[in-house]
């Protein structure tokens, strides 16, 4: 029980110094008591307690005195006054001077300790909300990082939506190009003045039931586990953002629910017999053609235009290859920094050329997995050709050199033949939006020599 928290006793009368200090030290709390009050100040403020217990009436100098000047100097700790007078007007004086609480003498000491155990409890959770608000603002005054025409045509559909505080946005993206940051960064926009509640979940990492009583929260008794009443996520988010992400793989019955919500703004926990009213932005974000989920039956029209009233899509890295040096350099400044690698600068030309030419299927997320492995395991100043992935260096090349109408030149190092045609039959396939007939047709190949391909790579 030790380290609880530090307890700085100021008072004259040794038998309750003792007593308490005693008993503290007994729960676990360091302690450190003073019977004069000479300097006590100071010492209080060197020595960091977490709490103050300090008496009214003291020999040399008043205690109101005393805690008026620990306000005053602005000393981080809450003061605890103790009094033998129980009058009304001696505590009020007391807490307008700034005392968190006060004790009558005689007063129980298991009172004392609840007292104590309270306060630190309150400070500790105060500093824990501090820190996360803190975090959660350096996370989100980040802007969207990129120079390219699509990245600067969403930050100005975002900006507007912001300011227009919508009620409903969809993103949709590729899995990895930054559909979450987004929608943080619009939280963020629209909530400049203060914290506001962001709670997100996964629509297809759970089972459609567990889903719905997360959502939407039960009253006690709804089903056998329902032990208490339970707020759902709607709930949590009132007055701030719930996150919807891979929306496209919600189940029918609950999208009907969900295009309730969204029509009146309410949402009733399962059990529940009371609408309860929310005010709550609503982002919504999938990798899946919602249009072609909607033409199969598999997605509700009606939801989907309620949902794309306001529509943001993220184009995938491969497509904005000026901003990989942006989000490259980014990424390495962050982990330099988290990894205490400060030596790390930059990229050499050569590197960047190499990581701008890389497709980089897995978007965003994968560049940023990339640089964070390379910060943990280089300590060279500028990153060089040699410290990337080989399977990256030999995919870059084949890239650049056959995207180009020169002749392809074989690199000094070697590649691997297997890879070029691994690259040249995925290549395609993207270009023939996986129509593998098509995709034959580009490479110059029949349909059953492409299957073969597919099956020897393990193209799926």
């Amino acid at each position: 029980m030790k380290g609880r928290g530090r307890v700085f006793l100021v008072e004259d009368d040794e038998l309750i110094v003792s007593m308490l200090s005693k008993s503290l030290k007994k729960e676990g709390y360091d302690v450190h008591a003073e019977t004069q009050t000479q300097d006590v100040v100071n010492k209080i403020k060197s020595w960091s307690p977490n709490v103050v217990l300090l008496d009214v009436r003291l020999p040399e100098r008043s205690g109101m005195d005393i805690l008026q000047e620990i306000k005053n100097k602005g000393i981080d700790t809450q003061v605890v006054m103790l009094t033998a007078d129980d009058t009304a007007e001696t505590a009020v004086k007391a807490m307008k001077l700034g005392a968190t609480d006060y004790l009558t003498k005689p007063f129980n000491t298991d009172e004392l300790k609840i007292i104590i155990n309270n306060i630190i409890e309150k400070e500790s959770l105060k500093n824990e909300v501090d820190y996360l608000r803190k975090s959660y603002s350096e996370f989100f005054d980040r802007e969207i990082i990129g120079e390219s025409r699509a990245i600067k045509e969403l930050e100005s559909k975002v900006e507007k939506m912001a300011e227009a505080r919508v009620s409903t946005i969809l993103i949709t993206g590729e899995s990895g190009v930054g559909k979450e940051i987004v929608a943080r960064h619009i939280h963020h926009l629209m909530h400049t003045a203060g914290y506001a509640p962001f709670v997100s979940i996964n629509c297809a990492a759970m089972p459609e039931t567990l889903l719905e009583s997360e959502l939407f929260g039960y009253q006690k008794g709804a089903f056998t586990d329902a032990k208490s009443d339970k707020k759902g996520l709607f709930e949590l988010a009132d007055g701030g953002t719930i996150l919807l992400d891979e929306i496209g793989d919600m189940k029918p019955d609950l999208q009907s629910k969900l295009l309730r919500v969204l029509e009146e703004r309410a949402v009733r926990r399962i059990g529940g017999k009371h609408e309860i009213l929310i005010d709550t932005v609503v982002i919504t974000t999938t990798n899946r053609n919602i249009g072609d989920a909607v033409e199969k039956g598999e997605f509700r029209r009606d939801l989907f235009f309620r949902l794309s009233t306001f529509y943001l899509h993220i184009v995938p890295l491969k497509e904005r290859r000026e901003d990989v040096p942006l989000l490259a350099r980014h990424f390495l400044s962050y982990f330099a920094k988290r990894y205490n690698k400060k030596m790390i600068k930059g990229f050499s030309p050569e590197a960047e050329k190499l990581v701008m030419s890389y497709n980089w299927p897995g978007n965003v997320r994968e560049l940023k997995n990339l640089v964070e492995r390379i910060v943990v395991l280089e300590n060279s100043e500028i990153i060089q050709p040699e410290h990337l992935p080989k399977w990256l260096t030999e995919q870059s090349i084949i890239t650049s050199q056959l995207s180009g109408n020169n002749r392809f030149i074989f690199p000094e190092s070697g590649l691997s033949l297997e890879e070029v045609e691994k690259n040249l039959i995925v290549q395609a396939l993207e270009k023939a939006k996986n129509n593998k007939a098509h995709a034959a047709r580009l490479l110059n190949i029949s349909y059953d020599t492409l299957r073969y391909q597919l099956k020897k790579f393990g193209i799926k």
